[in-house]
């Protein structure tokens, strides 16, 4: 899943994709590159974010939304906990939607997927992006995560959403230490066990800057440790900035698995990748199985 933030203030890309062309242009260049989602946001998650308008954020996004569902043959995903830009985005070409309230921060967001037939992404955050970094505390980051994670998918199914289009993430770097983050990506293998898709966004993040001493553009190696480790794991969409490396890293671990080299991946359906998911299978969109 390749991320398209059209935002001025996100963390690692914020203000290069507020122009539309440039970001429809980014959109194409991703799919170009082997992305097989791609997830557009203009409203910034980052630690203090201040919140975005109804109104601004739908003028960032759907323009870049209507463009891409025209030009690209991957899925879009909408990232928003605004049940009105979830509607006009789902409207405008997006499938899925990717929210970090796991439905719980706009009311209506439940029966907006619900009604679209939409896939949805759950996240796990404590507080709200402004709070969240406030002296996270948890008993047992994975026990707490895995079981705050299956209430959430549960609620959304009791909301009319077939569980075959409810994916799961474990939120790193939303309400957690370096070392929660680190544990929970220990505890991958039991979250998979959990029973829904997991998405995984560790691309770029501070975790990765505070172990490796490096700046947000100078952690890619990091990122692609998480995203290997992700992928030994059966984690279904890692969520990255660097497609391309990350495609080639995915394309070389299936070549060491599986004896051969793909040079032209494939987008799994969310069928696919729950029946591979159920048998423990690397379900990584689009690189095949173990």
């Amino acid at each position: 899943m390749g991320i398209l933030n059209v935002t001025p203030d996100s963390f690692s890309d914020g203000g290069k994709f507020t122009d539309p062309a440039v970001s429809v242009e980014r959109g194409r260049e991703m799919a170009a590159e082997g992305a097989e989602l791609i997830d557009i946001g203009g409203e910034s998650t980052r630690p203090g974010a201040a919140a975005v308008p109804l109104q601004e954020e739908l003028r960032r996004v759907i323009p870049v939304i209507e463009a891409l569902s025209r030009t690209v043959a991957v899925p879009l995903s909408i990232d928003t906990s605004k049940a009105a830009v979830a509607a006009a985005a789902l409207h405008a070409g997006a499938t899925m939607v990717n929210d970090v309230t796991a439905l719980r921060g706009d009311p209506e967001m439940a029966a907006v997927a619900a009604r679209a037939k939409a896939s949805v992404i759950l996240m796990h955050m404590r507080g709200t992006p402004r709070t969240m970094q406030h002296r996270p505390r948890y008993r047992d980051v994975v026990a707490d995560v895995m079981r705050w994670l299956r209430e959430a998918a549960e609620r959304a199914e009791a909301a009319g959403i077939a569980r075959s289009r409810i994916f799961i993430d474990p939120g790193i770097g939303f309400g957690k230490t370096v070392t929660h983050n680190l544990e929970i990506l220990r505890g991958l293998p039991q979250l998979v066990d959990v029973g829904y898709p997991v998405v995984l966004g560790a691309s770029r993040k501070s975790f990765i800057g505070n172990m490796l001493d490096a700046e947000v553009d100078d952690r890619l190696a990091g990122s692609l440790a998480c995203a290997a480790h992700a992928a030994r794991c059966g984690v279904a969409i890692v969520r990255v900035h660097d497609v391309k490396p990350t495609v080639d890293l995915l394309r070389m671990i299936d070549a060491i698995n599986n004896g051969t080299a793909t040079h032209d991946a494939r987008l799994m359906t969310h069928d696919q990748c729950q029946r591979q998911h159920v048998s423990r299978g690397s379900c990584v969109m689009g690189h095949g199985s173990p």
